[in-house]
C-alpha cells in the first residue's frame, strides 16, 4: 500500500511563475514512463512465478509507480493546460511495450534482473532529488521529494531480494558489474526517448536521435556530482562492487564525466 496519497499534496500552493518550461518538458515525460508500470509488473511476476511474496511485492512497486505517474501527470496539466496526460499516454503505451510474455529474464537470470531493477531504482531516485532541487515550484518539489523515497525504498526492495537468491545463482561480480552497466546506459534506449517524444511531441515524426538528444541534454542541467555520486554508489553496492574502492571510483567518475558530457551539449545548443 503506498505510503502517500495524492491527497497528500499540497495542490493548492502551486505557483505557475516559477514553472520552468524544460523542468515540465521532464515531467511530462516522467508521467508516462511511471504510470506505465503494469506492464513491468506483469514481467516480473512471470520471471518469479514460483515467488508469490516477489509477486505480491511486484504488484505493491507497480502500483506505487502508477500513482507516481498520475500525481506528476497531474502537475504537468497544471503546468501547461495543453497537455494531454491521458491521450499522451495512450500514444506512449501503443508504440512502447516490453516482452510481457517471457518468463526468463532478459538479464539471463534473476540475480541479473534483480540488480537491473536496484540500477533502475537508484537512478531513479537521483534523479527525482536532482528534479527538486533544480524546481522552485512548491507543488513539484513536494511531489519530487515524495517519489524520490518512494524509488528509495523500491531500490532496498530489490536489493533484500537480490541477496535472498545471490547465494543460488552465485554470480561472479564482473558479471553483477555488467548488468548493471549495461542497464545505466539502456537510458538512451527508445522507451525515455519516445516518452519525451508523446509528451511533448505527439503531432512530429518521430526520431528517435532527436527525441533523445532533447531529453538528455535537458535531464543533464538538472544534475550535480553529488546526485551522480549517490546514484552510483547505489548501483554499485547492488554489483557487489565498493564505491570507495578503485573500480568504484573509477566508475562513478565515469559516470559523473557521461553527465558533464551531455551538459557541455546542452550548454552549446543554448548558445
Amino acid at each position: 500500500m503506498a505510503i502517500w496519497s495524492l491527497d497528500d499534496i499540497p495542490w493548492d500552493q502551486f505557483d505557475a511563475a516559477k514553472v520552468d518550461a524544460e523542468v515540465a518538458a521532464v515531467v511530462k515525460t516522467a508521467s508516462l514512463v511511471e504510470r506505465n508500470s503494469a506492464d513491468y509488473a506483469e514481467y516480473l511476476r512471470n520471471v518469479f512465478a514460483d515467488d508469490p511474496a516477489f509477486q505480491e511485492a511486484a504488484t505493491a512497486w507497480a502500483e506505487e509507480e502508477a500513482q507516481h505517474g498520475v500525481a506528476l501527470g497531474r502537475w504537468a496539466r497544471m503546468a501547461d493546460p495543453g497537455f494531454d496526460f491521458a491521450e499522451s499516454l495512450r500514444r506512449f503505451i501503443e508504440g512502447y511495450r516490453i516482452p510481457v510474455e517471457t518468463n526468463r529474464s532478459v538479464r539471463g537470470s534473476r540475480t541479473g534482473e534483480l540488480v537491473a531493477r536496484c540500477v533502475v531504482e537508484s537512478g531513479t531516485s537521483s534523479f527525482y532529488t536532482a528534479l527538486r532541487d533544480a524546481s522552485r515550484e512548491p507543488v513539484l518539489r513536494a511531489i519530487c521529494q515524495r517519489i524520490a523515497g518512494d524509488e528509495f525504498r523500491h531500490y532496498k526492495l530489490f536489493y533484500t531480494y537480490l541477496q535472498h537468491y545471490l547465494p543460488a545463482e552465485r554470480p561472479w561480480v564482473l558479471r553483477r558489474l555488467a548488468v548493471a552497466c549495461g542497464r545505466f546506459l539502456e537510458v538512451d534506449d527508445d522507451e525515455l526517448s519516445f516518452a519525451y517524444h508523446c509528451a511533448n511531441h505527439p503531432d512530429a515524426t518521430y526520431d528517435r536521435a532527436t527525441a533523445g538528444e532533447a531529453y538528455r541534454c535537458t535531464v543533464s542541467r538538472f544534475y550535480r556530482r553529488d546526485h551522480v555520486e549517490r546514484a552510483a554508489a547505489m548501483m554499485l553496492k547492488a554489483s557487489g562492487v565498493s564505491p570507495g574502492g578503485w573500480l568504484g571510483r573509477t566508475a562513478t567518475r565515469i559516470a559523473w564525466l557521461h553527465v558533464q558530457r551531455h551538459q557541455r551539449r546542452a550548454a552549446a545548443a543554448a548558445a
